[in-house]
C-alpha cells in the first residue's frame, strides 16, 4: 500500500494545529484556515472535520455521523475523507 495515496489515520483524529476551521457566514460554509490560504469545504468534509477533535477514534466519529444523520454504511465515505485530510496535513499525524 502506497502511503502516500493511502495514508496511515490517526487513532485520535485531530485538526493540526496550523489550521482553523471555522464557519464563513458570507460564503454558508465551513471553511479551513491556514497561512497561505482558506479552503472552502463541502458539508459532509465539515460535519467529519467538526468531529476531529483528538478525543474520538475513527469509530466514534463513523458513529456520531451515522446517528445524526439516521444512516448507515457512512465509515469507508468518512475514511476516505480522512485519508485526504491526513495527506494535506489537515490533521496530526
Amino acid at each position: 500500500m502506497n502511503t502516500e495515496t493511502n495514508p496511515t489515520l490517526p487513532e485520535y483524529p485531530k485538526l493540526n494545529r496550523l489550521f482553523r476551521l471555522q464557519y464563513e457566514e458570507a460564503q454558508k460554509t465551513h471553511v479551513l484556515l491556514y497561512p497561505e490560504g482558506m479552503v472552502k469545504l463541502n458539508q459532509s468534509a465539515s460535519e467529519i472535520l467538526l468531529l476531529c477533535d483528538g478525543n474520538r477514534t475513527v469509530g466514534d466519529i463513523v458513529a456520531a455521523l451515522e446517528t445524526k444523520f439516521n444512516a448507515t454504511g457512512l465509515e469507508a465515505d468518512v475514511r476516505s475523507m480522512l485519508q485526504e485530510a491526513t495527506r494535506r496535513n489537515w490533521l496530526d499525524a
